[in-house]
């Protein structure tokens, strides 16, 4: 039996002997074209639509480690995106639904403080200009990330001559009730909604006609200026006092000088008459 135990601990010694005389192997260190080969759908997410994912990182940035080795290989998206408010919000897939295409965001029509996080400029301007459009979820109309929907989704055009791209150049989406324009804009536009002093304006012989109509109404919507403002005191200070209303004699601006006789002065007042009054008996 001493034999036997003396053999064995010399086998055990010889072994361990053998084993340490060799190097240890270093550990094996995966790269992304290894993920490939049995991972074929997240890569090719990635390839197609995964923007900084594709760019930035690499598959082990995100999976650090491999079954079974380590089991917990799904990343949690704070480990790399923090320091901004929508980073805390939590529930990144319910609209980030594939982290391998990151910016593919779809979620439903009730959604707006997730959006307020990055749009701050945009809901300021719904506050500051009240209007049906302040009252609906970002998602209403944005229901996909990244999505600048065409106004005529929901607003029929001012007329039949106007395209979905006319409707941006007076309405801002955040802000539709404040409306500006270019200092050319054609007074086709204007006429969608003014039909009746565009009509009188291009049938007019005065030169008013040549004019575009934000030439006078360009400080505002719905601005009317003042003849002064282009003509100044444009007669002697008797027929200005005695005709102070420009309209008494031009009319209207788009109808300008359209009258069938001029305005007849105003009649002086008529004298009272007296009563005779009888004489007193004595």
């Amino acid at each position: 039996m001493k034999k036997i135990a003396l053999l064995a601990s010399a086998l055990i010694l010889l072994a361990s002997a053998v084993f340490a005389a060799e190097p240890a192997k270093p550990a094996v260190s995966l790269t992304s074209a290894d993920c490939v080969k049995c991972h074929a759908k997240a890569p090719a997410d990635i390839e197609a639509k995964g923007r900084a994912h594709k760019t930035k990182i690499t598959c082990q940035d995100c999976h650090n480690g491999h079954p079974p080795t380590n089991r917990k290989i799904i990343p949690l998206c704070g480990q790399c995106h923090e320091g901004k408010a929508h980073y805390k919000l939590g529930g990144c897939l319910q609209c980030h639904k594939n982290p391998h295409q990151p910016k593919e965001i779809v979620f439903g029509r009730d959604v707006t403080d997730p959006c307020l996080t990055c749009h701050t400029p945009q809901i300021a301007q719904l506050k500051q200009f009240p209007s049906k459009h302040s009252k609906l979820a970002c998602s209403f109309c944005h229901d996909v990330h990244g999505k600048v929907p065409q106004c005529t989704q929901c607003h029929k055009a001012h007329s039949a001559e106007q395209g979905p791209g006319d409707c941006k150049k007076c309405h801002k989406a955040h802000q539709p009730k404040n409306v500006v324009y270019a200092a050319d804009t054609p007074s086709k536009q204007c006429a969608a909604c003014h039909a009746k002093a565009f009509s009188l304006l291009t049938a007019s012989k005065a030169k008013h006609k040549t004019l575009l109509c934000v030439t006078c109404h360009q400080e505002k919507h719905k601005m009317v200026p003042k003849c002064q403002d282009c003509h100044g005191i444009p007669h002697a200070a008797g027929i200005m006092a005695k005709f102070p209303k420009c309209a008494d004699c031009h009319g209207i601006a788009h109808d300008l000088n359209n009258w069938k006789a001029a305005p007849a002065a105003a009649p002086a007042p008529a004298e009272p008459v007296k009563k005779a009054v009888a004489p007193k008996k004595k």
